[in-house]
């Protein structure tokens, strides 16, 4: 839940996924019904989507293999999207890495992964099969290969984000931002002035530098932030799905501006595990980008603003 929203405000941030949702608002009397509306989408999107609920609909299909198993338009739209993102990458955003995941110890919430108890897990990846995965979005049923388990971490907050940001806005009528763990989507804004924000590679320092966001999505990847300790190893969340362990990268942080969230996400996912490739392929796609390497150089590319001085 929000924390109790002051008169006149125009944000409200709280916990939820291991991370920070925010609201913003223009209009400070639309705060209270756009907060509700994100925690909606968030609740419908955990139900649907978390590798972390025994009643999950991620987790039935899973155990499904090689069946049939019936799928919500929630649960089929996120499938959809995070396939697009697959066909898009050329594979380097993967949603079939569940397994790839639970092995390297990402097993469960990740405030509750890493510490010295973690111990090693006996779990079978069988490699990218993302174009295997079949969806029957009119019949409302998904089905996976067998030993192929959906993760669809990258994609979900995204999604979440922009389906917030737009169902917010429709409803209050004013400008509205939405930001979930620096996945972020602005709708309403139009001819307004866009929302500052601040670009930081951890959310929960907010230092960094300052771009303004109009209607469209912004995100940002780091392998900064959901880290643990496996077996005397740092491991972090965003795998190679060619090898199934966490990508090494020359890029500590992305971030990308898009026309929604999940174009952005994508493409600030795909550039930490494309790693040296990253620059030509943000370059063909055309988004702005800021790229950040891990010894601390920054790269901007596709007009994003010189921010860093």
């Amino acid at each position: 839940m929000t924390d109790e929203l002051s008169v006149g405000a125009r944000s409200s941030s709280w916990p939820v996924w291991g991370m920070t949702a925010t609201a913003v608002v223009e209009d400070p009397g639309a705060l209270s019904e756009a907060c509700r509306v994100l925690e909606e989408e968030l609740a419908a999107a955990d139900l649907a989507c978390s590798r972390f609920r025994d009643d999950s609909e991620l987790t039935l299909i899973n155990a499904a293999q090689g069946k049939w198993a019936p799928a919500s338009a929630l649960f089929v739209e996120h499938l959809q999207a995070a396939l697009i993102a697959a066909a898009i990458s050329d594979g380097a955003v993967d949603p079939t890495l569940g397994a790839a995941l639970r092995s390297n110890g990402y097993d469960r919430d990740i405030t509750l992964v890493g510490g010295p108890a973690q111990t090693s897990l006996v779990v079978r990846y069988v490699g990218p099969r993302w174009r295997e995965v079949e969806v029957d979005a009119e019949g409302g049923r998904v089905r996976l290969p067998p030993g192929v388990e959906l993760d669809l971490g990258a994609t979900a907050k995204a999604l979440t984000s922009d389906r917030a940001a737009i169902r917010a806005h429709q409803i209050v009528g004013s400008p509205v931002l939405v930001n979930l763990g620096g996945d972020l989507a602005v709708a309403g804004c139009g001819t307004r002035t866009p929302f500052p924000v601040v670009v930081a590679e951890n959310h929960r320092e907010m230092a960094g530098p300052m771009v303004y966001v109009g209607d469209g999505g912004m995100a940002t990847s780091t392998t900064r932030l959901r880290r643990w300790t496996l077996d005397g190893t740092e491991r972090h969340h965003l795998v190679d799905p060619h090898t199934g362990l966490p990508a090494v990268s020359p890029w500590q942080t992305v971030t990308v501006s898009a026309q929604t969230c999940v174009a952005a996400n994508t493409a600030s996912t795909a550039a930490i595990v494309l790693g040296r490739r990253a620059r030509p392929w943000l370059e063909s796609h055309g988004v702005p980008a800021r790229l950040v390497g891990t010894d601390g150089a920054v790269v901007t590319l596709n007009g994003w603003p010189d921010t860093d001085g």
